[in-house]
């Protein structure tokens, strides 16, 4: 069953307005499907390169002649990162015939492909990043404990039953790491980087402390820096900076770390059901990167995210930033009836947001706990902030 993405839209709107659009995000996630099912839709007949494949690598020999040949077609080029010298061919056959809609480019890295581009197609292109399914884009249609449990991968989203599922997520994160690391630059040993990806999955919502990691598993702390920069950039993991300011206090500068697909992490601490997320000692961190996560994917581009932490212990999960305002401050709650806390009310007081939500998960509808605090599901908060800011 094809799920239509919120982001098709967008891209199709890209397609009308700029000569490149660039799709990134991790394997598996639907950017070669969703690219697929936009073709009908476009203003100009399509041509579809895989570069996986040796044949559909084979035509780009010479790859400007092929350009030139189809510069009144729109050309796909899915997971670009394996052949990053076509970007100067790229903007020279741009700038012969420069025309909205002429490329679609797949990728399954980010750093390295933005990089790249800036170099050679600045204000030639338009990114948008294609994530696993977050929850706003499965409403009516699946239950959030399934999608919290099975995360956003489609195939791992529809897997027949658990044992399936695990037999995906060993078979990517597998592949992930003794291969698509190593093509992208990545010189640290498979073994090592596995041990770390696991080590990670227990600090997910946690502070990055490298040291600790170092210390733990042998290596040192500058590898240690290199392989999470790769999880970062392949689209693994995510660094949510803190937010600090000059109002006084003591705050802490060191980023937290989530894991960007909760089905993921769920698989890495071997939780196979939901009653093993509920008996689990860190459900309110996996509860807080769940949350983080699906609003993050649901607002999309436009905003800016930090946490907020004193060296006293104050804190609050997530700040929204838009300009220079912080329009909300979000913290996960896993309980029915969260009571206000003083770290809330000292982060409130601190950045001074339009609204502070306790985002527990399920409610029948928001409700008030003072004037602006309340208390809410994800969907409900997505809501607010959407039609509020």
């Amino acid at each position: 069953m094809y799920i239509p993405r919120f982001q098709e839209n967008s891209i199709l709107q890209f397609c009308h307005n700029f000569p490149a659009t660039g799709i990134l995000g991790p394997r598996q996630v639907g950017k070669t499907t969703l690219s697929k099912k936009i073709i009908p839709k476009l203003s100009k007949d399509t041509v579809y390169l895989d570069l996986e494949n040796p044949a559909d690598r084979g035509v780009l020999h010479h790859p400007m002649e092929f350009f030139n040949s189809l510069k009144d077609k729109t050309v796909i080029i899915d997971e670009i990162q394996r052949l990053p010298d076509l970007f100067p061919v790229l903007r020279s056959a741009i700038d012969q015939h420069r025309v909205p809609g002429r490329f679609i480019l797949l990728g399954s890295a980010s750093r390295e492909l933005i990089t790249l581009s800036n170099e050679t197609l600045a204000g030639r292109i338009v990114f948008t990043e294609l994530t696993p399914f977050y929850l706003n884009e499965l409403a009516g249609i699946i239950d959030f404990r399934d999608h919290w449990l099975k995360g956003g991968f489609p195939d791992a989203l529809q897997a027949s039953d658990a044992f399936m599922r695990a037999s995906w997520m060993r078979s990517y994160i597998a592949s992930y790491i003794e291969r698509d690391l190593g093509l992208l630059g990545l010189s640290s040993s498979p073994y090592d980087t596995e041990r770390l990806l696991y080590m990670l999955s227990a600090t997910h919502s946690g502070m990055m402390n490298y040291s600790n990691l170092s210390n733990s598993l042998g290596i040192h702390a500058n590898n240690v820096k290199n392989i999470v920069s790769f999880f970062e950039k392949s689209f693994l993991i995510r660094i949510l900076q803190p937010w600090f300011a000059n109002v006084g206090k003591r705050l802490v500068k060191t980023p937290k770390i989530y894991f960007r697909d909760s089905g993921m992490v769920n698989y890495l601490l071997g939780l196979t059901a939901y009653e093993d997320l509920l008996r689990h000692p860190a459900l309110g961190n996996l509860w807080e990167g769940y949350v983080i996560e699906n609003i993050i994917n649901s607002l999309g581009d436009g905003y800016r995210f930090y946490f907020y932490r004193t060296a006293d212990g104050a804190e609050c999960d997530l700040l929204i930033y838009k300009g220079t305002l912080c329009i909300a401050a979000v913290d996960p709650k896993f309980s029915p009836s969260p009571s206000k806390t003083r770290s809330m009310t000292i982060a409130a007081n601190d950045v001074k947001p339009f609204a502070a939500f306790y985002v527990v998960p399920e409610i029948q509808a928001p409700y008030s706990l003072s004037d602006n605090i309340k208390v809410a599901t994800i969907l409900q908060t997505i809501q607010w902030i959407k039609e509020n800011c």
